[in-house]
């Protein structure tokens, strides 16, 4: 059992992945040191398998509409977002959400339904887990100008120094997966070795967001321990140090308690 105190602040536990065998995956992870787990929904089809979920003492959940599942978002699902989030007192958080600039032929409506779920989460003074990829920039720009009080996280940060630096000043951390750990991912490397030690998170994104040596594995919440070794060198560390800054800064972001 190790000695380290870890959340894994974005896993996607409720997933068909892990149908056959979630007990053993949360078992592998406790034993890895992983605490907790931070599950974000990605379609109004799912809340009912992450709620459920959040009945654990282990698991806290976030509820909101992914980017890269358009077509899966009926009309009336941000009302149906909004209800959800006055009668689920334990939603920490509002996401999945954000931009996806891969899928050009739907970004008009991506950014439609994130700016919805930005003003849900404002509100509500919750704070947003935003997927963002190649759009960094732009999100950046929108988050200034609603100013969210509540900040949130920016999961599977891949940019560079300055565009993090952007994020923290907004009052966002960023979070750090598999992609910090291959080696030609230079720029994220800097970016990482540059953050302050409250200005990130650790997460896995299981079953995806594979980690270096592990191509065509299913991702899962134990590898976050992986994570941590890679950051702490890439920062002059100590594990137990880079696990405890990303805990404490998990905790406050979505206002956990230390149980």
């Amino acid at each position: 059992m190790s000695d380290l105190d870890l959340i894994d602040a974005h896993c996607h536990l409720d997933f068909p992945d892990f149908d056959a065998d979630r007990e053993a995956v949360l078992e592998r992870a406790r034993a890895g040191g992983v605490r907790r787990f931070v599950v974000p929904a990605t379609t109004r089809a799912r809340w009912a398998e992450v709620l459920a979920l959040g009945s654990r003492d282990d698991v806290d959940i976030c509820l909101g509409l992914h980017p890269c599942f358009m077509n899966e978002h009926a009309e009336g699902a941000i009302e149906a977002l909004a209800q959800a989030l006055d009668q689920y007192p334990e939603v920490v958080a509002v996401g999945e959400c954000g931009i996806d600039a891969r899928f050009a032929e739907t970004l008009d409506a991506q950014w439609r339904l994130f700016d919805a779920q930005l003003r849900l989460a404002k509100a509500r003074r919750l704070p947003v887990v935003i997927h963002c990829v190649r759009a960094n920039d732009q999100v950046a720009k929108r988050l200034r100008q609603l100013d969210l009080p509540a900040g949130g996280l920016i999961h599977a940060f891949a940019g560079s120094p300055q565009q993090a630096r952007k994020f923290l000043d907004l009052g966002f951390k960023v979070g750090l997966g598999g992609a910090v750990t291959h080696e030609r991912a230079q720029r994220l490397r800097r970016a990482v070795a540059s953050l302050p030690n409250d200005g990130y998170v650790l997460e896995t994104d299981s079953p995806d967001m594979l980690l270096a040596g592990h191509r065509g594995e299913r991702n899962e919440p134990s590898r976050v321990a992986e994570v941590c070794r890679l950051v702490a060198e890439l920062r002059g560390q100590s594990e137990e140090g880079v696990a405890a800054d990303s805990t404490a800064t998990a905790r406050a972001l979505f206002g956990l308690d230390s149980g």
